[in-house]
């Protein structure tokens, strides 16, 4: 592994504020060439799993080493296409989740829960049809249909290139934030008792879920609340449900919300999916949580209150475009912001009860999607043949050619000479 590797593992380590010299403790390994993207991706997974795994042992008080799979890592980034129910695949996308071509580029909606296909469907004035869909979104433009849905409760985002995200007052929202904020609210003592470590769940889909679940593998008891009219899709809880346990509570019903009062007072960790604003009348706060906050766009920002997912934040930040083009969109590998939110999420949960242990103080952690996107696309390096070519002056002109790979230390640099015109050189050995 080169040293690519290590460098996104060092700028997640160092956004979680934990000591460099662990870095040291991680070795990577496993099968090759996975993930493939235009984008770092599996830099990316690679990354977020070992700085995960760091916080782990550095809170268990291990020494290492950490092992870092690709092999592993890859295939988790995929979990939910993994999944088998009785030998059922799972459902991933609903049909009514897709690209569509508007009458000026393209839209992708998100429709897999059933409120949402219904603001999808009122917001177009149409009947449940994929046809109907598409002849409602190919007569308006991209930027309107966003609009219109989501004003309805729906999910709809205008494939945006790079650069209009980056011009756009959400993108310069995203762009002057750092990837993650982790802040001391107090000087409270920590609220660990003894027994395993308590985990609020109030999360959905998968990035949240995917680090209660590794909070879960690691000995923390995972207590997951859903709304009774509103559970999970099956297949997305059968995938990040393991290791948890689940209930469900409705917080506008005064017994529900005392049994809730009750498991969060007894909490240590509270961990939340919601759209920013959408769980601030409940009171979340107490003396001592370590609180950990997940949206899709920030809680900051035009976009600040909206809802999101992976699918859409690759299509409205321009990734959909990096990975195919204005003309014909394309998507990671894997919903990698998700998965890798997910573990970069757990990390820092468990870095701020590292720190809370040795300073005490109530901490509050956030993280978005988006900012997980700025993140892929600006700060992990890229492949770019260029530092691998080089050019000489010859008889054949001036030639650009692939550097070679045989490469040690005290090696050469590169071939003594250009290639001649064939057949121009004497029989002859050099020296005589």
């Amino acid at each position: 592994m080169d040293d690519t590797v290590r460098t996104g593992t060092e700028l997640l380590w160092s956004a979680l504020g934990g000591d460099p010299a662990l870095v040291d403790r991680v070795e990577y390994g496993g099968v090759s060439g996975l993930l493939p993207a235009r984008l770092p991706v599996m830099d990316l997974a690679r990354a977020a799993v070992a700085a995960c795994s760091l916080a782990a042992v550095e809170h268990a008080g291990l020494p290492g080493p950490v092992r870092v799979d690709d092999g592993a890592v890859a295939t988790a980034f995929v979990s939910e296409r993994h999944l088998r129910v009785d030998g059922r695949a799972p459902v991933n996308f609903a049909p009514l989740s897709r690209f569509w071509r508007a009458a000026d580029g393209w839209v992708r909606t998100h429709a897999n829960y059933p409120h949402h296909k219904a603001a999808l469907l009122a917001a177009l004035g149409v009947p449940d049809s994929v046809e109907a869909v598409a002849a409602a979104i190919g007569e308006r433009r991209a930027v309107e249909v966003e609009a219109a849905v989501y004003a309805a409760g729906g999910l709809a985002v205008a494939l945006r290139t790079p650069e209009e995200w980056a011009a756009s007052e959400q993108g310069r929202e995203v762009a002057a934030r750092p990837l993650l904020t982790r802040e001391r609210l107090d000087g409270a003592a920590p609220r660990r008792r003894s027994g395993p470590l308590r985990v609020l769940d109030l999360t959905r889909v998968i990035a949240g879920p995917v680090a209660t679940r590794t909070l879960a593998l690691l000995g923390a008891d995972v207590l997951r609340i859903d709304p009774p009219g509103n559970p999970e899709l099956p297949d997305q809880h059968a995938d990040t449900g393991v290791g948890k346990r689940t209930a469900a509570l409705d917080l506008d019903r005064p017994s529900d919300r005392r049994t809730f009062d009750g498991l969060l007072d007894a909490a240590d960790v509270l961990v939340t999916g919601y759209r920013p604003g959408a769980l601030d009348r409940f009171d979340l706060e107490r003396p001592g949580l370590v609180t950990a906050r997940l949206s899709a766009w920030g809680d900051y920002g035009p976009w600040g209150g909206r809802r999101g997912f992976d699918s859409l934040v690759q299509v409205a930040t321009g990734i959909a475009v990096v990975e195919g083009s204005a003309e014909e969109p394309g998507a990671l590998p894997a919903q990698a912001l998700d998965h890798g939110t997910g573990y970069l999420l757990a990390a820092a949960v468990l870095r701020s009860l590292t720190e809370q242990r040795a300073e005490g103080g109530s901490r509050l952690v956030r993280l978005a999607l988006a900012q997980t996107g700025h993140w892929l696309t600006g700060s992990l390096p890229r492949y770019s043949p260029e530092r691998y070519l080089a050019e000489s002056e010859g008889a054949l002109g001036r030639l650009r050619y692939a550097l070679s790979p045989v490469s040690y230390e005290g090696g050469p640099a590169g071939w003594s000479r250009a290639p001649g015109v064939a057949g121009a050189d004497a029989a002859e050995w050099l020296g005589g």
